[in-house]
């Protein structure tokens, strides 16, 4: 018979800390002796739906989603792109195989790239240097990449809360390896797309968030979205609507799913922000709807796929759940995609 749990308080608070450590380790390593078995029906028929992983130095592969099978959140995942542990993966994204990629540089230069020209490898691959298709400088690096679709705008976030807003009309105007800041001085993070009259949910490294209309934004040279303090940076962009639920994750492992129901919306942009996640390091801020999964890559190239619904959807703030079981690792990128139309079954 499983003994009842006493009540810890009475110990001293090194003891408590010390068997809570043991509890939560526990249930991590019931995690992951789950996150080898795929959840029933959750196989998705071949689709043309590519997972995008591309390293800190620009190493790059694209495999089709459908290779990757679903797990338990929390689970530890498997083997992804086989760039080496001094040059882990950095940015991680779904994209179909006839889109094209929007990139900038963290000197500001903008290039587009077609998704069929990354290379087609297994899950475990080593892919190829993105300087084939990209001419980057001496010390420059990618800073951010996005698909090409999806809304009416595209909204560009710099490292000190600068928004910049490009209309889908501008974009086809913008030359291949020109200058393209956010504004002057401001290296670019992040991007997400909107619908012209959506809500920007704007991030940063520590938690801290803002929620404000995207009409705001003027269209030349863009406005300061929000306030950081000067050891704080953003991070993330994402659009949002009074339904939406964004999902946050930390290099920790934890996450969860923010409802926009919950967080208040400024007046104005430019204010400073209030707590959206309680992290020491957020890595990310995506809008994820109902049925949709959640993607996560680590520093050593783990990568896990799981139903964004099994994260706790929340309204206040909170320290979030194990979405991935790590061991001498830290997360590095995630983000979220459509489940798939599932194997039919054979009669």
């Amino acid at each position: 018979m499983t003994p009842t749990r006493p009540d810890l308080n009475a110990l001293p608070a090194d003891a408590r800390a010390y068997i809570e450590f043991l509890e939560e380790s526990l249930a991590d390593a019931e995690s992951a002796a789950e996150s080898g078995r795929d959840i029933a029906g959750s196989s998705e028929a071949p689709t043309t739906s590519q997972v995008i992983t591309i390293s800190r130095s620009g190493q790059a592969k694209r495999t089709p989603r459908h290779l990757y099978s679903r797990q338990r959140r929390g689970g530890m995942g498997v083997f992804d792109l086989d760039s080496g542990e001094d040059d882990p993966p950095a940015f991680l994204l779904v994209a179909d195989v006839s889109d094209r990629l929007l990139v900038w540089t963290d000197r500001n230069r903008f290039f587009h790239l077609a998704v069929a020209d990354l290379p087609e490898t297994p899950v475990r691959g080593k892919g190829e240097a993105i300087s084939r298709w990209i001419s980057l400088q001496a010390d420059e690096n990618l800073a951010v990449v996005i698909p090409d679709g999806g809304g009416t705008n595209l909204q560009l976030l710099s490292d000190r809360g600068w928004v910049r807003k490009f209309s889908r009309t501008q974009l086809p105007h913008l030359k291949v390896g020109s200058l393209v800041e956010v504004r002057a001085g401001h290296r670019p993070v992040a991007a997400c797309w909107s619908s012209g009259g959506d809500d920007l949910f704007v991030v940063s490294r520590t938690g801290q968030a803002i929620r404000f209309s995207e009409r705001q934004v003027p269209i030349s040279g863009g406005c300061l979205g929000i306030r950081l303090d000067p050891d704080d940076e953003c991070l993330a962009v994402a659009a949002v609507q009074e339904e939406s639920g964004v999902f946050l994750v930390g290099d920790d492992g934890k996450g969860t799913v923010r409802l926009m129901a919950g967080f208040r919306t400024n007046k104005s942009p430019g204010a400073g922000g209030k707590v959206a996640m309680k992290a020491e390091r957020l890595l990310c801020a995506h809008t994820v709807a109902a049925g949709q999964d959640a993607l996560i890559i680590s520093a050593l190239g783990k990568i896990i796929r799981f139903a964004a619904d099994d994260i706790p959807a929340k309204e206040g703030v909170v320290q979030g759940v194990h979405c991935m079981s790590l061991r001498a690792d830290s997360v590095t990128a995630a983000t979220v995609t459509d489940a798939g139309a599932p194997i039919a079954e054979e009669v």
